[in-house]
């Protein structure tokens, strides 16, 4: 048997165990008021002694835990039995903090439930990288592709999206390296400026152009960041990206749109000036062919404005169908129309205009038989584009005035 003073050296060892043990712990009674509390308690909660003795843990709830784990928490202690759970708790200072508890039911002799010891850690931390993780698995599953590399980029991780816009399955892409998806559209300039930019700015965006599974090449717009340890050294690259297909199909519509008269589809008055600004500073032959059709002012009024557009998208149809590969058809203004012929001098110019003419002549459009006049004129050197129209322009007013459904070249029209 211990001697009075063994137990009482040995009670202040027990308690100074306790006072200084890293967690928090208290001891309350049967209704939960609290009889003693550690050091760590105190400092987690922010109160003092004196706040917290003779008070009840209501004093540190936060209002925000579930009522069922309350209610879980005191029907397995009056069973005499461990509980043990999550709780969110507030600080003194009004500051929310998660706790893991375990609670212990502490018996007399008679077996009879005397107090409780409740051993408390702050989890918060635990609790917000938990959070922090399921942000990111969340983000990294959203439409945008993306992959992870090792430091020698093979392939660590996918997500759904990458799958669904490259075909490969994650099996199928882990281990591999970028390059299972590399179309061969780039250069190895293109890369080397790709990781001369990561290599010095850890971080590279632009748009690059990849193949899928079964072999079709399409646009993406990928972003790839560098991540590095606590001393600098690269140890994995993230790469994120989305099929810009789509927006590719609508900038070229667009572009089509605005270099094109929407009524016939030729090319308008804007695509032939950036033709003409293309072969300004080539050498050699240039000629133009304009050209109206006669008389559409009295087809408009006898037969509507629908029929008129009608035939000009016949007209047009039918031309463009009678040129070579590098000539080019523009709508110049209303019934008015242009040709541009690269590499052909006045006399091929002449011989294309007079066919033209006899084409059209010969085939109606829209059931109406049309007559066109035309007039042709081929680049002096040095000279300009206005300055070629306008002489382009004097031989199709010679035409008219000489009877129309004619074509007239420059070396028969008077300057």
């Amino acid at each position: 048997m211990k001697t009075p003073q063994q137990v009482s050296d040995w009670f202040n060892e027990f308690y100074t165990a306790v006072e200084q043990s890293p967690a928090a712990t208290a001891i309350t009674d049967t209704r939960g008021v609290f009889l003693f509390v550690n050091r760590r308690f105190l400092e987690v909660t922010g109160y003092s002694r004196e706040e917290l003795l003779g008070r009840t843990p209501a004093v540190i709830q936060s209002g925000h835990t579930d009522p069922h784990v309350y209610e879980s928490l005191w029907s397995t202690l009056r069973a005499g039995k461990v509980w043990q759970g999550e709780m969110l708790n507030r600080r003194k200072n009004g500051e929310l903090y998660w706790e893991f508890e375990i609670i212990t039911p502490v018996h007399n002799d008679a077996g009879e439930i005397v107090s409780f010891v409740a051993v408390k850690e702050d989890i918060t931390r635990r609790k917000q990288q938990e959070h922090e993780l399921r942000l990111l698995a969340t983000a990294f599953e959203t439409g945008q592709a993306a992959l992870v590399t090792d430091a020698e980029q093979r392939i660590v991780r996918v997500n759904r999206a990458f799958s669904e816009i490259t075909g490969y399955a994650a099996s199928e892409a882990i281990g591999e390296t970028p390059r299972l998806f590399q179309s061969g559209r780039h250069d190895e300039a293109f890369y080397a400026r790709l990781w001369d930019e990561l290599a010095n700015h850890g971080h590279w965006q632009g748009e690059i152009w990849n193949m899928d599974r079964e072999g079709n090449i399409f646009p993406v717009w990928e972003s790839i960041t560098a991540v590095t340890d606590a001393t600098g050294e690269v140890v994995n690259y993230v790469a994120m990206f989305h099929n810009i297909r789509e927006r590719k199909n609508r900038e070229r519509e667009l572009n089509r749109q605005a270099l094109h008269d929407h009524l016939t589809g030729a090319g308008n008055r804007r695509a032939f000036e950036r033709a003409m600004w293309a072969v300004g500073h080539e050498s050699g032959d240039l000629s133009v062919v304009l050209f109206d059709v006669d008389h559409f002012k009295q087809v408009n009024d006898t037969h509507g404005h629908e029929r008129g557009d009608r035939i000009l998208r016949e007209l047009v149809e039918r031309v463009s169908g009678w040129l070579r590969t590098n000539d080019t058809l523009y709508r110049w203004g209303g019934e008015e129309f242009c040709i541009l012929l690269p590499a052909t001098g006045l006399e091929g110019a002449s011989i294309l205009a007079e066919r033209i003419r006899q084409w059209v002549a010969q085939t109606p459009l829209d059931g109406l038989a049309i007559t066109i006049s035309l007039g042709v004129a081929s680049r002096l050197p040095g000279e300009s584009a206005v300055a070629l129209m306008e002489r382009a322009d004097a031989c199709l007013y010679q035409a008219k005035r000489e009877g129309r459904n004619r074509s007239v070249a420059e070396a028969a029209c008077p300057h």
